[in-house]
């Protein structure tokens, strides 16, 4: 795989989602949970609020990349935040 340009930052990046996709598999199973409705008005489930939290903070993060430029860890503390919000409110 000469094109793919696996770096540790990159493998760590999937090695985290897969990792939260098992975790939240596993909480689904030992605590199954009642949809709850937030300030969407839409019911969600734990895996709906992670969904949500994954597809914000891919667009957090491309907006830092074209507004602010490449110092990226401050694009995760504000996607920490944001992760915080959703499943606190969402």
């Amino acid at each position: 795989m000469a094109w793919m340009a696996w770096t540790w930052p990159t493998a760590a990046f999937f090695g985290v989602i897969a990792l939260l996709l098992v975790t939240f598999t596993i909480l689904a199973l030992k605590f199954p949970e009642t949809p709850r409705t937030g300030i969407l008005r839409i019911e969600t489930t734990r895996g709906d609020r992670l969904f949500i939290t994954l597809l914000g903070s891919a667009f957090i993060n491309l907006a830092w990349l074209g507004l602010v430029g490449t110092n990226q860890p401050y694009a995760l503390i504000v996607c920490a935040i944001y992760a915080a919000a959703v499943f606190r409110w969402v």
